[in-house]
């Protein structure tokens, strides 16, 4: 019978999530950093994730990098007049103090620059998010399908 127990909480545990895709810079956690695929020929990428600062002091999500050293830019996407637009935010994204801020589709999001391959859903893509106090921090973006969701935190570690 314990034999039994052992080998049912054994199963039980390969199938339950893994830790948290979760990275911290300082005060700041950087919680579950994804990508979509991305079809032939784009040049660029989105990536995403939440910020939260644990700090009472606000800091400043203000670049990165992606792969080998490929270039981020952080943009923000609104409706304006019934069109939808999107534009860099050449100053960074502000993180409040002790709040978060969620970079997602249709809102805040990461912008990586001079994509040489496709991004493929199931791949993890290395990179770097610099804050303005924080300092650089190394992610891994989980690669979602295209067009879609983000993709579940038990296929990766945490950090």
């Amino acid at each position: 019978m314990q034999r039994l127990t052992l080998s049912a909480l054994a199963l039980a545990a390969s199938l339950a999530p893994a830790a948290a895709h979760e990275f911290k810079a300082g005060p700041l956690v950087i919680d579950h950093p994804w990508s979509r695929a991305t079809p032939a020929g784009a040049s660029v990428g989105g990536g995403y994730l939440t910020i939260r600062n644990t700090s009472d002091k606000p800091d400043r999500l203000i670049g990165g990098t992606w792969g080998d050293g490929g270039k981020i830019e952080i943009h923000e996407m609104g409706m304006a007049n019934g069109v939808m637009t999107m534009r860099p935010l050449p100053n960074g994204l502000l993180v409040p103090a002790s709040g978060s801020v969620e970079l997602k589709p249709g809102s805040y999001h990461i912008m990586m620059m001079g994509l040489k391959a496709p991004l493929k859903e199931g791949q993890s893509l290395k990179g770097t998010l610099v804050f303005e106090n924080a300092g650089t921090v190394a992610v891994d973006y989980a690669v979602g399908p295209l067009g879609g969701p983000a993709p579940a935190a038990h296929q990766h570690t945490g950090h």
